[in-house]
């Protein structure tokens, strides 16, 4: 049984927390000296790049952390001290009084029940009844996590759920039992925009309706913006500021949390002209009365972003006098047939160009076929239908000798850092064997070039011998770029190439690859379904759908006017990192849908 919370008492209350892992015989703090409370109704949001020290303070409230894990303070629910209480004791709590929302729900699931099974399992451990009353408690959960038919969805196998229908189902599971407190650790992360902003929307619905208190653990400032009501920042274990969302945001006061907002990629205008722009279609009026400071700024923001336009159009003029480095014209492209799974099209009827020195971004959600187009590119996938020419070689023609003349001329920068360089290898070798295979250089030479490309993003010569492992998400991504860069290659497809990263990291990578590309001039396709970072590099957008490319054109033309359905929606679903300005797009965003 859930216990009550007295009036006046936090659900959640935290006190000088430290916790230290034994390492190598010495503890080694991971988070010092915490101290907060969460109330009834309330999201605290705990923010700060990975190694913060935000999830394994989350984890040692539940009790989860490893045996070589020492924990120190004082953590109360509802009152009620959980430190030094016995293992079965902790075991009633959680998901009785604390529950928890996992970042990757499809590892979080049991792979082989089903996910009414797992509902049920939840549900009878922790009370007293009936299969039958289990399975409509489950369906009932189901049904308010919203998904769309939940008695399929009840007999349904993880695998056999989209992404957000995970989520939701997970959503639903740490439910189950009206908890308390409810933890979500980076609950949208590997989502899609339009299917976080679902996700955003059913959390604020349910604090609203269960009136938990919840901590929401992340490093997107957006999705801050849109859910949170307090705000604490952590860095290097230790919690360097509170406040409330508007504080945070509007005024904030340690140079960390300055320094990680403005780190933050944002849509530029976007957040202005197309909230104008939706307002008008939907025959709303906004009347500026007195021209303020605030306006003037305005003023003058949009008057630079007027000047960079102006020279984007200049750069565009020059790309259209080239040939084009990649071509599709009608192309299609399937998934060939793998035992009785018939063959599946990705992507129908694509036509898009990117010409010599030009960035175009690829957007979409997931399944949208942005990828397929990547990797074709590429020569990874075959083209069934149309024409795919990259610098002059027909891909289409699949002849061994022209793919490996075309390898040499397309550099892939791929998702994840970690899964992309072989951990057997020092980076220099990872760096340098893409030249060793094409035998363009050897010895000394080698070596050389290795030096140069160490050096082009910005890694120590001396990290030439070091293996993956040693390094971190930003530093192994920047392997990745080098490697990609080896071949000087003509095209760079760059796939979602700094979704896993941390937002500062985030910022270093990206201007590591506008500096490259700036200076190398090198034509770049960049896949992504995060629409702030193509406003910061893009010269044109392309925004698929389904398998079909429904628009595109600038970067201005595609962000600041979009004219199809699915563009607006998409681009009404970025969160922005002003709790303010989030409201009203989350207003225009549900004027969509439903108009839509």
């Amino acid at each position: 049984m859930t216990p009550t919370v007295p009036e006046n008492t936090p659900v959640l209350e935290v006190t000088d927390l430290s916790v230290d892992f034994a390492v190598d015989r010495v503890w080694v703090p991971a988070a010092i000296d915490l101290n907060y409370t969460v109330a009834a109704g309330e999201v605290l949001a705990i923010v700060g790049e990975s190694g913060s020290g935000k999830s394994v303070s989350s984890m040692a409230i539940l009790d989860l952390l490893p045996k070589n894990a020492r924990i120190r303070g004082s953590i109360k629910l509802a009152g009620r001290e959980l430190r030094g209480l016995h293992g079965s004791k902790m075991r009633e709590i959680r998901g009785n009084d604390i529950a928890m929302i996992f970042q990757e729900p499809m590892t979080a699931l049991n792979p082989v029940y089903t996910i009414g099974n797992q509902i049920i399992e939840t549900l009878r451990l922790h009370s007293e009844m009936s299969p039958t009353q289990a399975r409509e408690r489950a369906i009932q959960l189901l049904e308010m996590v919203e998904l769309p038919d939940p008695e399929k969805a009840f007999r349904s196998y993880p695998h056999q759920l989209s992404g957000g229908q995970r989520q939701r189902a997970m959503i639903a599971q740490s439910l189950a039992l009206d908890p308390l407190l409810l933890i979500a650790d980076e609950p949208t992360t590997a989502l899609d925009v339009t299917v976080q902003a679902e996700i955003l929307d059913l959390m604020r619905n349910l604090r609203d309706h269960l009136n938990s208190a919840v901590i929401l653990i992340t490093h997107d400032m957006g999705v801050v913006a849109d859910l949170a009501d307090r705000i604490a920042v952590m860095r290097r274990g230790l919690i360097v500021e509170t406040g409330t969302a508007e504080q945070i945001f509007g005024d904030p006061q340690h140079p960390y949390t300055q320094e990680l907002l403005a780190a933050v990629p944002h849509l530029g205008g976007a957040e202005i002209d197309l909230t104008a722009s939706l307002a008008a279609a939907a025959h709303a009026e906004s009347v500026i009365t007195e021209v303020d400071p605030a306006e003037l700024a305005r003023r003058e923001k949009a008057n630079a972003e007027a000047l960079e336009a102006a020279r984007r159009a200049e750069r565009a003029k020059e790309h259209e006098a080239a040939e084009p480095i990649l071509l599709l014209e009608g192309v299609a492209i399937e998934y060939p047939k793998q035992g009785r799974m018939p063959a599946f099209r990705a992507v129908e009827g694509a036509d898009l160009v990117v010409r010599p020195g030009e960035v175009v971004g690829l957007v979409g959600e997931s399944g949208s076929g942005k990828t397929t187009i990547g990797r074709a590119a590429v020569g990874l996938l075959p083209v069934v239908e149309g024409r795919l020419v990259v610098g002059g070689v027909d891909v289409t023609q699949r002849d061994r000798k022209l793919l490996k003349q075309l390898r040499r001329r397309v550099g892939m920068v791929f998702q994840d850092p970690s899964s992309s360089l072989n951990p057997r290898l020092p980076i220099g070798e990872s760096i340098g064997e893409p030249m060793l295979l094409a035998g363009i250089a050897k010895g000394a030479a080698l070596q050389k070039r290795i030096e140069e490309l160490l050096d082009q993003v910005e890694l120590p010569q001396a990290y030439r011998n070091r293996y993956p492992h040693e390094l971190s998400g930003g530093q192994k991504q920047r392997v990745g770029i080098a490697r990609a860069l080896a071949l000087s290659p003509e095209l760079l497809v760059a796939d979602e190439p700094t979704s896993a990263l941390d937002v500062s990291v985030q910022a270093h990578v990206l201007d590591l690859i506008q500096e490259l590309q700036a200076r190398l001039q090198f034509a770049c396709l960049f896949v992504t379904h995060d629409l702030a970072v193509v406003d910061l590099l893009a010269d044109r957008i392309v925004v698929m759908q389904r398998g079909r490319i429904v628009e595109q054109g600038t970067r201005d033309a595609i962000l600041r006017n979009p004219q199809d359905p699915y563009t607006q929606r998409l681009i009404a679903a970025v969160p922005l990192p002003n709790p303010e300005k989030q409201r009203e797009r989350r207003e225009l965003r549900a004027l969509l849908v439903d108009r839509g």
